[in-house]
């Protein structure tokens, strides 16, 4: 299989994704405005590459032909028209994903699909010029550990987009699910509430980030804690979502004043060594 998959953004979902699109055999077009943060997802894809080959999950051969697929780009207008797919994942801002979405739009892609785990596709879709070929494409992270893809049906998405990202997601190794256009959608409603409570709770003195989570993980069977998983998300994505959320369904969503601060002091979870959990050399300690 071949084809083109531009990804926009390389934080951690963008880099994510460009690393399945790559191992499902995508020529993977990475576009990053900022050259450091561009330099280090590809250093960084390589070390997830060699990662696999250590553990046995891929040759050698096919870590050298992923990291040949990948290619980054400065901006959407270094990328040649008629790619078979464009994902945007930038921050979750409405302005800017609305401004990255037209100028990914005008690249010409077969689909052109939105990361947002939070903001409606029809507000995202607002001022695109062909709305029937976009659909929320909402993976979880990390990207190549996940096997859901949480896809989004706009009110002006086809059928027949619906049914081309359901086929992406089969293409990557996902096992999709297919919902309605809804603030929060089906997963992030869900997955805030929980973690929000328990950082009320940490906030209160219930008890420590690593009993709350243990309870959650040994009562419930969560495979990691809400509290951990935030720090895994980011803190200032879980910030963001909230108050998208909050926006959309009142005080219920409201950010915990201790979420506010953290994200204000730089506590963002894994990504800056920081959150509920300290994180060396991306473990947590």
């Amino acid at each position: 299989m071949s084809g083109r998959f531009v990804v926009v953004g390389a934080g951690t979902m963008g880099l994510g994704i460009a690393y399945v699109a790559a191992g499902a055999g995508y020529a993977v077009e990475l576009v990053e405005v900022d050259p450091p943060r561009g330099a280090a997802a590809v250093q960084r894809l390589g070390e997830l590459w060699e990662r696999g080959v250590q553990r046995g999950k891929l040759t050698a051969e096919e870590a050298t032909a992923n990291r040949a697929r990948v290619s980054l780009r400065a901006g959407l207008a270094e990328v040649a028209e008629g790619p078979d797919v464009i994902v945007e994942a930038v921050p979750e801002r409405l302005d800017l994903k609305r401004s990255v979405l037209r100028e990914a739009e005008a690249r010409r892609p077969a689909l052109l699909g939105s990361n947002t785990s939070s903001i409606p596709i029809a507000d995202l879709a607002d001022g695109l010029d062909r709305p029937a070929d976009f659909v929320g494409l909402h993976f979880f992270n990390p990207v190549w550990a996940m096997a859901l893809l949480e896809i989004v049906v706009g009110p002006a998405t086809t059928p027949t987009t619906t049914e081309a990202a359901v086929a992406l997601a089969g293409r990557l190794g996902k096992d999709p699910v297919v919902v309605r256009d809804m603030p929060g959608f089906a997963t992030s409603r869900l997955g805030v509430t929980l973690g929000l409570e328990a950082i009320r709770m940490v906030a209160d003195g219930v008890a420590s980030p690593a009993d709350i989570d243990k309870a959650m993980v040994l009562g419930y069977r969560h495979p990691v804690g809400p509290l951990e998983l935030t720090d895994l998300v980011g803190l200032d994505v879980r910030l963001d979502i909230a108050r998208t959320l909050q926006a959309a369904y009142g005080d219920r969503f409201a950010p915990p004043p201790l979420l506010v601060e953290m994200v204000a002091a730089g506590k963002l979870g894994k990504k800056s060594g920081q959150g509920f959990y300290t994180w060396e050399g991306g473990a947590k300690q």
